[in-house]
């Protein structure tokens, strides 16, 4: 756990905000409600610390403030980006993290800013009871709080006629569909605008589908439009693209070529999985599965039912440490998709010498790759998703395996490419050829939705091996 910042933190720099962000930031001050959907790397923390610093030290109208944030992020990002700039001296972030004991003990601490997991929000509100002490509440990644039926949304509900002040932060407010929106604006306005329930505000903006045993729900005509319009005085909606001059983010597709053995393992299995869904009504979990299991055969390696590892190739571990030969030391950000990815990395990479590899997994790893004392780093898309700042560290981003999720690949990609990189970005794709990794690369390119994108990909797949 990170110690309580004090004043005297050295090294501090001086803050001169974008015109986007001093407008930003005069939002926060002045609204009491604020969704601040900006883009990754549009600085929503500086923002939103300026804003609360104001408000504590200047306006005198916040006593204390409660960030709800992913753990990654509660761990480092926010008692960082504090420490980082000279206006927030005053600033003291403490962490409530741990163990019970050393989350009582954090709370216990005098400080501005208590920055807790979101996964622990049910515990807080538990533990206040009606004894509510934030007047100001953070939703660092709104969008973790899509679900009405969550336990962490339900706390929040519970809690929210307490709280004066809420801003909520997201990159992402609908990563899979224009349903995630409702419980988002809910905890900003409490159903003000989008209906006190969820039911109603389905029923308004989406039609029901009948498919089968089960139906699903499209959106109306015009309801994306009718929403924005709905929520446009509490939100901000900003594109990086369009605020800043960031450098050239370039991507290098690297094709692998199977050898024949692989390659007629890979047919034998890909065919046992998919025609087992031909003609079927294919469900979401039904697609993650088969999609996952291919995407690990393209890796080299699957997990039988007893979770026990069987190597099939190693074409894509070779390309990899023919990318990280051809960047001579350079920095490179690995994305892995399966645990057995990782061990393979790490158990290949033991054999090139003078190399600093690691697991990208606390604040301690984050700080030595920001000062690019690592040459290889590891990471699961879903545990840099948010908020981390890694683009000091280096300029190059490797996909062992590409996610389907698409707000995993955003976000991931965006760990690099953001506000303060100063290099040119490549993301380097290690792909199978005519296969999973192909599908799954076509959708995220097309933008296309989470699950739909991912029941797409296999019915292509299913289409192309029948065929063949």
């Amino acid at each position: 756990m990170r110690a309580l910042l004090q004043a005297d933190t050295a090294s501090r720099e001086i803050f001169n905000p974008h015109p986007y962000q001093r407008y930003c930031i005069h939002r926060v001050v002045t609204d009491p409600i604020l969704g601040l959907m900006l883009d990754m790397g549009l600085g929503k923390t500086v923002i939103t610390l300026t804003g609360v610093n104001d408000l504590m030290y200047n306006r005198f109208s916040v006593r204390k403030t409660l960030v709800v944030a992913p753990k990654k992020v509660a761990e480092a990002t926010w008692t960082d980006e504090a420490a980082r700039w000279e206006h927030l001296r005053l600033l003291r972030v403490r962490t409530v993290l741990g163990t019970e004991r050393q989350r009582l003990r954090a709370l216990a601490t005098p400080a501005d800013i208590y920055v807790i997991g979101r996964d622990n929000v049910q515990w807080l509100v538990d533990h206040y009871r009606q004894a509510w002490p934030f007047d100001m509440v953070v939703l660092d990644e709104l969008s973790s709080f899509k679900n009405p039926s969550s336990n962490r949304f339900k706390a929040m509900r519970r809690v929210r006629p307490k709280i004066q002040r809420v801003l909520g932060l997201t990159g992402t407010p609908a990563p899979n569909s224009l349903m995630d929106v409702w419980a988002q604006v809910y905890l900003l306005d409490q159903g003000q605008r989008l209906y006190p329930k969820f039911e109603q505000f389905r029923s308004r903006y989406f039609d029901r589908i009948p498919m089968g045993d089960f139906a699903k729900y499209g959106a109306k005509i015009g309801a994306e439009d009718a929403i924005k319009a709905a929520i446009s005085d509490i939100c901000i909606s900003m594109k990086a693209e369009d605020y800043l001059d960031l450098p050239e983010l370039m991507q290098n597709r690297i094709p692998i070529e199977l050898d024949a053995k692989a390659r007629q393992a890979y047919r034998q299995f890909e065919r046992q999985q998919v025609l087992e869904l031909d003609g079927e009504v294919i469900t979401a979990a039904q697609a993650a599965a088969v999609t996952n299991k291919l995407l690990q055969m393209c890796a080299g390696a699957v997990y039988d039912e007893n979770r026990e590892v069987h190597e099939v190739h190693d074409a894509k571990i070779e390309a990899f440490l023919e990318l990280v030969e051809s960047l001579q030391g350079k920095p490179l950000l690995t994305f892995y998709g399966f645990q057995h990815d990782r061990d393979r990395i790490m158990q290949a990479l033991r054999k090139m010498r003078g190399l600093e590899v690691r697991e990208l997994k606390g604040p301690q790893d984050y700080a030595d790759w920001n000062a690019r004392k690592i040459h290889v780093g590891l990471a699961h898309p879903a545990s840099t998703a948010y908020g981390l700042n890694l683009q000091r560290g280096g300029n190059h981003i490797c996909w062992f395996t590409l996610p389907w999720s698409l707000e995993l690949y955003e976000q991931a990609q965006k760990r690099l490419h953001r506000q303060g990189q100063e290099e040119k970005v490549i993301e380097h794709m290690l792909m199978v050829r005519d296969s999973m990794d192909e599908e799954v690369a076509k959708r995220l390119e097309s933008k296309a939705k989470t699950q739909q994108a991912l029941i797409d990909a296999l019915k292509a797949r299913i289409e192309r091996v029948a065929a063949s």
